[in-house]
């Protein structure tokens, strides 16, 4: 039996989850999580053998969570299930200990698929990512490279049209704590401007 810790902040995707799982005789949903400080909660609790992760949530989330969840728990496999389909996005949370990334508008026969795979110890990304992240510029000198998880994050959200107080609301941290943030994304990125940062956001499918 293969037992699941996932993680999303909405309860009807983890009630579809849920039963979809259930469907499969070697799975067992064993708990679930709706924001970053649960998932760290229930892995304090007791050992699972997955963690199905969205990307993002209230709180810590992301890359960050998952960094922290591999540093902690590094036999754990995580499977990251999200909206996010930008090859950015999926390569940072790779790089963050994730053993596999999936969208979250697959079918549910690849869901199951993956989650086998990365559970036994494999290693599974979204086939149409995964060109997409082999071609990828990841040059370290390119300033986006420089960006702490934290800074992606916010010019994500920026890039959406998120004001700061959104974000602040949305992650679960204050308005100074983000504005610090977006001051040093503006500095390393060289963007003199909110219109900036929507440019570039719009310019690599970040928004």
């Amino acid at each position: 039996m293969i037992r699941l810790l996932i993680a999303d902040d909405h309860a009807i995707m983890r009630e579809g989850l849920k039963q979809l799982i259930g469907l499969d005789s070697l799975l067992q949903v064993s708990a679930e999580a709706e924001n970053g400080a649960q998932v760290l909660e229930r892995l304090r609790e007791a050992e699972y053998d997955l963690l199905l992760l969205d990307m993002s949530m209230p709180g810590i989330s992301g890359e960050a969570l998952i960094a922290r969840v591999h540093t902690g728990h590094a036999k754990l496999p995580i499977l990251v299930l999200s909206m996010h389909n930008e090859p950015q996005i999926a390569l940072r949370a790779l790089r963050a200990g994730a053993s596999g990334y999936l969208t979250k508008d697959h079918n549910p026969e690849t869901l199951l698929a993956a989650i086998h795979r990365v559970a036994k110890g494999g290693r599974y990304i979204d086939p149409r990512l995964a060109e997409q992240i082999a071609l990828a510029n990841t040059d370290p000198e390119q300033p986006v490279e420089a960006l702490s998880d934290r800074e992606f994050q916010i010019l994500r959200l920026l890039g959406q049209g998120l004001s700061v107080n959104q974000i602040a609301d949305q992650l679960v941290i204050s308005n100074k704590t983000v504005s610090t943030h977006k001051t040093r994304l503006m500095k390393k990125m060289g963007f003199q401007s909110n219109a900036d940062i929507v440019r570039y956001a719009m310019n690599q499918g970040l928004e």
